[in-house]
């Protein structure tokens, strides 16, 4: 089926509505022209019934020699005087003489308009006498009670004199023309944009390509400007959404082989144990242990994944409250004493008390046991943390750092980065998981916060991020 474009809907729509307003503004200035002009004759033909009049009463003769005198030698080509009672009777005219004959004037509409309103006039009559067309302008005269009548014939000469003036009619035709082509341009530069938009969007819907001619270079305006960057966000959501597919299978194959290590590892004990019956206690008692152990790992593995995903997908799900960051910090190195004294490690707590931000206690727990264990578990033996917390604006500035081997330079900016371990082999004997420190950044990216990591000039790393008061 055959649809027309938006530009030409457009188009033929304002051109019509132009049109009906072209002929609407023509049909009322040629109107407005013809009565001019016939009000210009109406005033030429009064003012000389009352010059007429005025010199007959100076003189003090109105008789009909006198009149026919004044009319030859103010002479009009053409023109008709009459003079008309207040009863209709004609008394006087200058072309036909047998008055007697002629119709009573009272009901000529020039004539009820002069007794009336002074004057009058009507515009192409036939005369009954004369059996011409004539145009007629009437004046009361009180002094005489008397209409003087005068008339010219409606002939080529005088319908030339009262045709309107036609140069407007071009003035309008040029108009036309001018808003045709402006109009046509306009509409032809939309549709333009609207057909390359639409072509954008099919090709969209069926996820073909969109590095096309057709897609390229749209008319230099600001719709032209608008759908360039409609379809360059498109291409960068594409872009990010490809991005995305890539990072979720990376993250989909890294976790599948985290998840392998540790089943694999309690398959193998599990086995051992099954295909040996006659296995010592002690033997046994060992292998169940690094199951349990490899069981704990899998079940932090699981937790953290699961934390990663609720702050991925479901950010707004996460309640928040008031939470008092110094007795949580309190409760986490309660927890972690015993591992940091067998390594020879403390920690240097200058929290004081009182330091409450708005969020979520699972969260923000996570936060600072993590950084903890991270510490605990790399910095090595002999070393000390250090948490200390500045007011900062509408944030709390923390930095956590501690004094030990640090991390080589050009592993820092990837220490965010889940499954990321800057000695693999290390940190699955320590039991990481590999997605701490990713919980960490996106946790504190969730409570409106930064964070940054770096190395201590002294030795050791340094974490420094905000969260809201």
């Amino acid at each position: 089926m055959f649809r027309t474009s938006v530009g030409t809907r457009l188009y033929v729509s304002v051109l019509s509505v132009f049109i009906v307003f072209a002929a609407a503004f023509i049909i009322f200035q040629h109107a407005r022209e013809r009565e001019y002009k016939i009000n210009s004759l109406n005033t030429r033909l009064q003012d000389y019934n009352s010059r007429m009049m005025e010199t007959l009463e100076y003189m003090g003769n109105n008789s009909e020699e006198a009149i026919d005198q004044y009319v030859k030698s103010h002479h009009i080509r053409g023109l008709r005087v009459t003079m008309i009672r207040r009863d209709g009777q004609v008394v006087y005219d200058n072309m036909y003489k047998e008055y007697e004959k002629m119709d009573n004037h009272k009901n000529r509409e020039e004539v009820r308009e002069a007794f009336a309103n002074g004057s009058g006039y009507d515009f192409s009559r036939i005369s009954s006498a004369l059996h011409q067309d004539y145009f007629y302008s009437a004046t009361y005269v009180p002094e005489f009670n008397l209409v003087v009548r005068s008339a010219l014939p409606y002939d080529n000469g005088l319908a030339q004199v009262l045709k309107a003036d036609q140069h407007y009619l071009w003035f309008a035709l040029v108009a036309m023309l001018i808003l045709v082509f402006i109009l046509y341009r306009f509409t032809s530069r939309l549709g333009d944009n609207i057909t390359r938009l639409r072509l954008f969007a099919s090709r969209a819907d069926h996820n073909e390509s969109l590095d096309t001619e057709d897609l390229v270079g749209f008319p230099g305006d600001e719709l032209g400007e608008i759908a360039e960057r409609i379809i360059k966000i498109y291409k960068r959501l594409q872009k990010t959404k490809e991005e995305q597919n890539v990072l979720k299978r990376q993250l989909t194959q890294n976790i599948a082989h985290e998840l392998k290590t540790p089943v694999a590892s309690i398959q193998g004990y599990l086995e051992t144990i099954l295909e040996n019956p006659n296995i010592n206690e002690a033997m046994k008692q060992q292998f169940l242990q690094r199951c349990y152990a490899q069981s704990q790992r899998l079940a932090s593995l699981l937790r953290d994944i699961s934390t990663l995903n609720r702050l991925d997908d479901a950010p707004e799900m996460v309640d928040f409250e008031k939470v008092d960051i110094s007795a949580m910090v309190a409760s986490i190195i309660q927890d972690t004493s015993l591992e940091m004294s067998e390594r020879g490690m403390t920690f240097d707590n200058k929290l004081p008390d009182g330091i409450t931000v708005k969020g979520n206690q699972s969260l923000l727990y996570s936060v600072f046991r993590n950084l903890t264990d991270n510490a605990v578990a790399y910095a090595g033996e002999g070393t000390t943390i250090t948490l200390s917390v500045e007011p900062k604006d509408e944030f709390w500035s923390f930095t956590f750092s501690d004094n030990g081997v640090g991390v080589p330079y050009e592993h820092l900016p990837r220490l965010f980065e889940r499954f990321y371990r800057v000695d693999k082999g290390r940190s699955r004997k320590m039991g990481g998981t590999g997605l701490g420190l990713a919980i960490v950044k996106n946790a504190v990216l969730l409570h409106g916060g930064t964070i940054s990591v770096s190395n201590n000039i002294t030795g050791g790393l340094r974490f420094e991020f905000t969260l809201k008061r």
